[in-house]
């Protein structure tokens, strides 16, 4: 049963990232055929092609390998200043070149006469900026909707002011691992020392009554190592407990890097599952995109550590990980008896959500051939068309985009070494979320 699971697991998380492609290479082609474009191609995949059907002039299929999607769109590279404007440069599909899809670097063809007019790069460059920036946007639509649904229906962990845990000792954020026990050089809490209980509703701190535990954390880290009174209700009755916070090296906020020091006190409080309105949704979502972006930022350098961990180092839990990789975490969270049904579903809708945020943001970096390439070209091209109708100066015509295929060839590279790179890690030094 738990091989099923896995494998069910890991089938529909493929599905939702295939669903979630198609999407958005539909964001693409919808428009670019609502402003005239010549669309010729639509293909979830890459490599060999395993299905088609022609509707119009625009072929729909699945390729062998399920690992992204293109749309054609004619002339999205120009011809050079000076050259045949009847020929454009075609692009290949072949395994390799399919990964610079969209940079449109292989040999010329020649269009029909009755296509002038219908070139992507003869668009005006407002038309050719939402064609472009519509299929990432479709993907933070799907991030959104998904996440809506989890926290606005299912609901989202909330801490309460009841206790779960009170630490024994002190230990600096630096330290903290999962094997790190206490030891005789480390101090004893402040909860522990003020005989805190699992079960203790916070009441008030120093005065200050606790209705939410985000009342009390900034309280315990502002107060430093002063004296603390708490008020807690314990079976029933209230219970006025006195301590010292104590200065600690604690993490700044969750999904943060940085270390603060502040006021320490040694309790963790009790999670709940409550469901969310609207504005929660909107809140989180903005966190969310705000640590994509960050965490994009510090690629690099996280993959040199995925790279050691291909040789035996240890594999950080917030490493990048490969389609491969999240498919099998899918599969892991899917089969294991340690989670409800409601807590897998949960799980794997924040997974897919998350992957098409993330997909969305790396569109977005404006560097061919991801899509924020062709968007920084058309934007260049209205600031330039914009300036030379202002101070009546000559059209200056449109952005050869294709002088920057040499910046497309490195980025691809790239992508490529980084997938290559990714999928080796989660194969031999896979990340495991659960023990055993």
């Amino acid at each position: 049963m738990s091989a099923l699971l896995t494998f069910l697991g890991i089938v529909l998380f493929v599905v939702g990232i295939l669903v979630s492609v198609a999407l958005h290479e539909m964001g693409h082609m919808l428009p670019a055929k609502a402003f005239g474009m010549k669309v010729t191609q639509f293909f979830v995949g890459f490599g060999r092609t395993v299905w088609s059907t022609k509707r119009g002039e625009t072929e729909y299929g699945f390729k062998a390998i399920p690992a992204g999607g293109f749309v054609r769109i004619i002339g999205m590279m120009p011809p050079a200043k000076g050259q045949d404007p009847t020929k454009v440069r075609k692009a290949n599909t072949g395994p390799i070149q399919s990964l610079v899809e969209n940079a449109r670097n292989a040999e010329y063809e020649t269009i029909d006469a009755a296509d002038n007019g219908r070139l992507f790069y003869q668009k005006v460059w407002w038309k050719k900026l939402i064609v472009m920036a519509s299929g990432p946007l479709v993907n933070v639509a799907i991030a959104f909707l998904l996440f809506a649904g989890l926290f606005m229906f299912y609901g989202a962990n909330v801490a309460q002011t009841t206790v779960s845990t009170v630490t024994d000792c002190v230990i600096p954020a630096s330290q903290a691992s999962a094997d790190r026990k206490c030891t005789p050089s480390d101090k004893e809490s402040p909860a522990k020392a003020a005989g805190f209980q699992v079960g203790d509703k916070i009441v008030s701190f120093n005065g200050t009554a606790i209705k939410t535990w985000d009342d009390l954390t900034p309280l315990i880290r502002a107060n430093t190592d002063k004296p603390a009174t708490i008020v807690v209700e314990r079976n029933g009755q209230q219970t006025t407990l006195q301590t010292n916070t104590i200065l600690n090296q604690v993490v700044d906020k969750e999904g943060s890097d940085k270390l603060v020091s502040v006021g320490f006190l040694g309790v963790s409080p009790e999670m709940k599952v409550e469901r969310q309105d609207f504005g929660f949704v909107v809140d989180k979502m903005g966190e969310l995109t705000v640590a994509t972006v960050k965490a994009l930022g510090h690629f690099p350098e996280k993959l040199v550590g995925v790279a050691k961990s291909i040789v035996g180092g240890d594999r950080d839990e917030d490493s990048p990980m490969s389609v491969v990789g999240a498919s099998r975490v899918a599969g892991e969270v899917a089969s294991n008896d340690a989670l409800t049904g409601g807590q897998r579903i949960a799980f794997l809708v924040s997974l897919l959500a998350s992957l098409n945020l993330f997909l969305a943001l790396f569109n977005f970096i404006p560097l061919l051939p991801l899509d924020g390439g062709h968007m920084i070209g058309a934007i260049w091209e209205g600031l330039r068309r914009g300036f030379a109708k202002l101070f009546g100066r000559p059209d200056p015509g449109y952005v050869d985009v294709a002088k920057l295929l040499p910046i497309a060839y490195v980025a691809a590279s790239f992508i490529v070494v980084m997938g290559v790179l990714l999928v080796i890690a989660d194969i031999v030094n896979p990340i495991k979320l659960f023990n055993g």
